[in-house]
């Protein structure tokens, strides 16, 4: 488990300077009023669009797939809109990595805390069932004002990067575990404790059942939090935030924990949390993060690609 960001003078090398200076320049535009900040990273997120050949194909076929109903104006009018909320949520993450409490405090607004309290006072840990929307990581930096709680996390391959994301999260939260300690997720969930998780993501073929996921009938989707629910003891609670239509701050809302969760069968338990990561998604789906290649894990390996 890590509960402190380690700061080492190999972060100073050469390599990292050019990384350094961007640092620098975010840290000096996250002082910008937030709608500036929105403003610009709505720009960045078009130029990307425009650049970033790949991740745009993926966008765009995953919204295909999802959402074949949709005419395709309203999905390229979805898909422009995407890119924008992608580069707004760079924002996001460089307020919510360095903002003060305070100024963090003026932007937010909760609904269902009520929620987690109780869980945690019957002595039960709290299993806060997310997706990946793109203010996420404002989120976690929302929910830590008032219960700070265990992030799951993938550590990053660039150690500023990581000092950073490290450093960043644990500024209202207590400490982070890696995603594949299912042991130290189980001990926390046991203390008790609040832990983030996240099932709506391809993670490949290890642990993974498959089944529908929007319009996608085989989609390869991971029956952790059964396990993690069983093994923990644990309430699993879903959990949507989302970006004001106005740029103005950010609202995030607990629900009631689910009943009858886990279940006997992991495969039912992973069809009614696709259900409820559709229902969170289609509360926003401009927010949410398409660029991910959802669907690459096929049910069989000589299936063809979903991605032309």
């Amino acid at each position: 488990m890590v509960e402190s960001a380690q700061f080492s003078n190999h972060l100073y090398h050469p390599k990292y300077w050019l990384l350094w200076l961007g640092v620098g320049l975010m840290r000096l535009l996250s002082w910008l009023p937030l709608r500036w900040q929105m403003k610009l990273g709505a720009g960045l997120g078009n130029l990307v669009r425009l650049i970033a050949g790949s991740r745009s194909n993926t966008a765009r076929r995953n919204l295909e797939l999802c959402f074949p109903d949709m005419s395709e104006a309203e999905r390229e009018q979805l898909f422009k809109r995407n890119f924008e909320e992608t580069g707004k949520a760079v924002f996001d993450t460089i307020c919510a990595w360095w903002w003060s409490d305070e100024r963090i405090q003026s932007h937010m607004h909760i609904k269902g805390r009520e929620h987690v309290e109780q869980s945690l006072a019957d002595g039960q840990g709290v299993i806060l069932f997310a997706v990946h929307c793109l203010p996420l990581e404002m989120g976690a930096r929302i929910f830590g004002q008032f219960q700070p709680g265990v992030g799951v996390y993938r550590p990053h391959n660039n150690a500023v990067m990581e000092y950073l994301q490290v450093k960043g999260r644990l500024r209202s939260n207590k400490a982070l575990v890696p995603k594949r300690d299912l042991r130290q997720m189980v001990r926390c969930l046991r203390a008790p404790e609040v832990i983030w998780y996240t099932a709506d993501q391809d993670f490949g073929r290890s642990s993974a059942v498959f089944i529908p996921f929007f319009a996608v009938p085989d989609a390869a989707t991971i029956t952790g939090a059964t396990t993690l629910a069983k093994l923990g003891k644990a309430r699993v609670l879903p959990f949507f935030v989302e970006r004001n239509a106005d740029d103005s701050g950010y609202n995030i809302e607990i629900m009631p924990p689910l009943e009858d969760f886990p279940g006997e069968d992991e495969v039912a338990d992973a069809i009614r949390g696709n259900g409820i990561v559709e229902s969170i998604i289609s509360r926003n789906p401009a927010q949410y993060m398409w660029l991910h290649r959802r669907f690459k894990t096929r049910p069989n390996e000589d299936d063809p690609s979903l991605y032309r």
